[in-house]
């Protein structure tokens, strides 16, 4: 990987999320990929300042955002990057983003609102490479993307499943696999797939545990509120699994969970890519008996189980880089 170079802001939670994939390529792919610090600093009126103190001509730029950051500033920053680093005479860049912020609004719900993910799309895509990010919110998103900008959107479930086979095998026999709404259907049977194609594998030599897929159909009068919700689905003397890919306040997670105890499920679990927790995680542990995120959006000590996800953007990049086959990871 001759010229390639991985770059984040050292003092965002990005940098340790960059330093794990340049471990993983050091030590799986043998690769030694530089690590070159971008200094984000800001003037008296809080305008963003940048500068690169190595040489970036003719290298293969590899920016990671930190999807923590305010999102207006993970926003500009990302836009005087892409100036610094293309003036600057660079072979290519690509984005790194490993939570894709104003991805939720992909469609017009009612007049006079923008279309956010499309207005991202094209202010950020002209001149780069690609686009490597995780379990989007809305998948079609893609679309807005010009045809010679690919948008990699990887899946964290390879991950999420082996560490729940490792770590949390004998704590269920029976485990229902939950959409917490009909958006997220195609996702959770994803989900159920992927745990009984990883325990049928000979390879594992595991017990067989019984799989099964339930949905939560719910009215949503206005974003961040739920009216109504209705269980489709057999839950009663099962474990349960809610699979999502953002947490933002949790408050659908909380009445998700007391349906599920109202229908006699046993142990309740959940996952979410993204876990945001804007109203932090107490009231979601005092429901689910085990809250899981990835480390996407990284929060040190919110008392959630954190999946490290670096990796799969390590493989990511290593294909991309190499020409290979990025769907391969997830075959």
């Amino acid at each position: 990987m001759r010229n390639v170079v991985l770059m984040a802001d050292p003092n965002s939670n990005a940098w340790n999320f960059a330093k794990k994939i340049q471990d993983y390529l050091q030590f799986t792919k043998e690769e030694h990929v530089p690590l070159w610090e971008i200094s984000v600093d800001f003037f008296n009126n809080r305008e963003i300042n940048m500068y690169v103190p190595e040489n970036i001509r003719k290298r293969d730029i590899y920016y990671i955002q930190d999807s923590t950051k305010n999102p207006q500033q993970w926003w500009v920053e990302l836009l005087l990057i892409k100036d610094l680093v293309l003036s600057s005479s660079a072979n290519t860049l690509t984005f790194v983003l490993p939570n894709m912020l104003y991805s939720r609004q992909d469609r017009k719900q009612k007049s006079r609102v923008p279309i956010s993910a499309r207005a991202f799309a094209k202010s950020i895509s002209k001149g780069i490479e690609r686009i490597i990010t995780m379990d989007l919110h809305a998948p079609q998103i893609q679309g807005f993307y010009p045809e010679n900008i690919p948008l990699d959107n990887l899946y964290s479930f390879p991950e999420v499943v082996r560490y729940i086979f490792k770590n949390h095998i004998n704590e269920f026999d029976k485990l229902v696999v939950v959409s917490p709404d009909t958006g997220g259907v195609n996702r959770a049977k994803s989900f159920l797939k992927r745990l009984k194609a990883y325990q049928t594998d000979p390879l594992n030599n595991l017990n067989q545990k019984e799989f099964s897929f339930a949905l939560i159909s719910k009215t949503r009068p206005k974003a961040g509120e739920v009216e109504d919700m209705q269980l489709v689905g057999e839950v009663s003397d099962k474990d349960v699994i809610i699979i999502d890919d953002i947490i933002d306040t949790g408050t659908t997670l909380l009445k998700a969970a007391d349906l599920l105890k109202n229908n006699r499920a046993k142990k309740i679990f959940c996952y979410s890519t993204h876990g945001i927790f804007t109203r932090g995680t107490e009231e979601l542990r005092k429901k689910f008996d085990i809250l899981m995120t990835s480390n996407t959006y990284y929060q040190e000590n919110n008392g959630a189980e954190v999946i490290d996800i670096s990796p799969t953007f390590a493989e990511a990049i290593y294909r991309a880089q190499k020409g290979l086959s990025i769907s391969k990871l997830f075959e």
